[in-house]
């Protein structure tokens, strides 16, 4: 699209992702699926991720190894669903710090409300990666963000499986800064504010509480 989205159109996400758009894929391989696909766009999201050099000793020499600087990146899942995206990059970076920020999408409004909040220390010297599968009005995502920036955070990408472009152009109204890595970019949002194809709630499949 731009610069401020990238679609990661390798082809083992594109593979999982229709698997999982299909509507008899079970929980339990639902739930797999997303981590699997965690992994593969966590590589796309750190590649951004700041180098430094130590010295090192290998069996047969010494050298100057590259090694990651700075503070170690957080990790902020929207719940319940950015869960799923989580546990996958953990696997990654199991050195990560993580946060959770939990709103819900009143079905009135579908405004968000936040009803949790725990982050890591120090988010102004982390780089900070939020995760949840599904950008759909972009306004629990904007509001989470929003909520990190007023908890000092500088450095935020945004990481999702889906992503209308109705919750694109919300997030980049609300935040021009803050650049967002998906998997797919879909046709639009219906009535009730679902991504079209999309692949249904991502809670309620991975989970299996519908």
């Amino acid at each position: 699209m731009d610069e401020f989205v990238t679609v990661v159109n390798h082809p083992l996400v594109q593979h999982k992702l229709t698997i999982m758009r299909e509507k008899q894929t079970s929980t339990a391989e639902f739930r797999q699926l997303l981590r699997e696909i965690s992994l593969l766009l966590a590589y796309e999201v750190t590649r951004g991720l700041e180098l430094t050099t130590k010295r090192i000793e290998t069996p047969i020499c010494e050298m100057d190894a590259p090694t990651l600087e700075g503070k170690k990146l957080a990790l902020i899942s929207i719940l319940r669903a950015g869960n799923g995206l989580l546990d996958g990059i953990l696997e990654l970076i199991p050195a990560a710090r993580v946060g959770f920020v939990g709103m819900y999408r009143d079905p009135e409004t579908l405004q968000p409300v936040q009803y949790y909040c725990k982050v890591p220390p120090l988010l102004d010297e982390r780089m900070v990666i939020v995760v949840d599968p599904m950008l759909a009005t972009g306004n629990s995502s904007a509001a989470a963000v929003r909520l990190l920036k007023e908890q000092g955070a500088k450095n935020i990408l945004f990481l999702c499986l889906l992503a209308a472009p109705e919750g694109i152009a919300h997030m980049r109204a609300e935040h021009p800064d803050v650049p967002i890595v998906t998997a797919s970019i879909d046709e639009k949002l219906n009535d009730h504010g679902y991504i079209v194809p999309g692949l249904g709630d991502a809670g309620d499949r991975m989970f299996g509480t519908k």
